[in-house]
């Protein structure tokens, strides 16, 4: 699955999934233009790449904000000539009940999650319509089809990644571009470090692998949708949960 003379934006590529993706596509060949708003720690992962002989450059970039996307995607353009592969990660979460949900929580998650995924397509798509080859892969999440309580802003954004996924597979196929969605089950991230035993225990009977997943498997999944082996898969969403949900 080699991705040599290919480069990847990856969004939320600080931490987490998106540190682990990029360096998953770093390890398959591509030049990888790291994207986030803390800029130390993708410097961190930029180290952590080019000690393997990877190449990688930092960005910095608010998905949550027009211009700065903009902006972020024009100096990745120009620093690397072109992008092949857009990894729409980066993700924030405000969770409460929806009765007591301020209407400022649910607009400011749905802009950063889906929003700002539309946007920043927009901002390369240019690039891989030049190529007529390209790959937009879109990070949504298991809650995005199956609901989740206290999370009506959170899941909305996900599916809303779904749908996106879906239309814009269709519009993009005729000019040699997929697009596809990962949806994580319940990841090992700082996310899921916060829960109580009681929860994390109670999040696991819903497992049938009976295991959180980490964030070397959604990794491996956006590798592998990334590559030609994939190339006749697009408007999928590939569940990487489990077996949590079986849509």
């Amino acid at each position: 699955m080699s991705l040599e003379e290919k480069v990847a934006l990856v969004t939320g590529a600080s931490q987490g999934i998106g540190r682990a993706i990029a360096i998953a596509l770093a390890k398959q060949g591509a030049s990888v233009a790291l994207a986030a708003r803390n800029e130390s720690k993708l410097t961190e992962v930029k180290s952590e790449i080019e000690a393997a002989d990877g190449t990688a450059a930092t960005f910095a970039l608010d998905v949550a904000s027009e211009d700065s996307i903009k902006a972020g995607a024009k100096a990745a353009i120009a620093h690397f000539g072109k992008v092949d592969i857009l990894v729409n990660n980066a993700g924030i979460t405000k969770d409460t009940l929806a009765l007591r949900m301020k209407l400022a929580d649910f607009e400011a998650v749905l802009r950063t999650n889906l929003t700002g995924s539309f946007l920043l397509t927009q901002a390369v798509i240019s690039s891989m319509m030049k190529a007529r080859w390209g790959r937009i892969i879109n990070i949504t999440s298991v809650v995005g089809e199956t609901g989740a309580a206290g999370q009506a802003n959170y899941a909305a954004s996900k599916a809303g990644m779904i749908g996106l996924t879906k239309s814009l597979a269709r519009e993009f196929a005729s000019r040699g571009i997929t697009v596809n969605a990962v949806a994580p089950g319940f990841i090992q991230t700082a996310m899921t470090d916060v829960l109580t035993d009681e929860q994390k225990s109670g999040i696991l009977t819903q497992i049938p692998l009976a295991r959180y997943g980490s964030d070397t498997d959604i990794a491996a999944a956006v590798a592998f949708l990334a590559s030609d082996d994939a190339g006749y898969i697009t408007g999928h969403t590939l569940d990487v949960n489990g077996g949590m949900y079986m849509g």
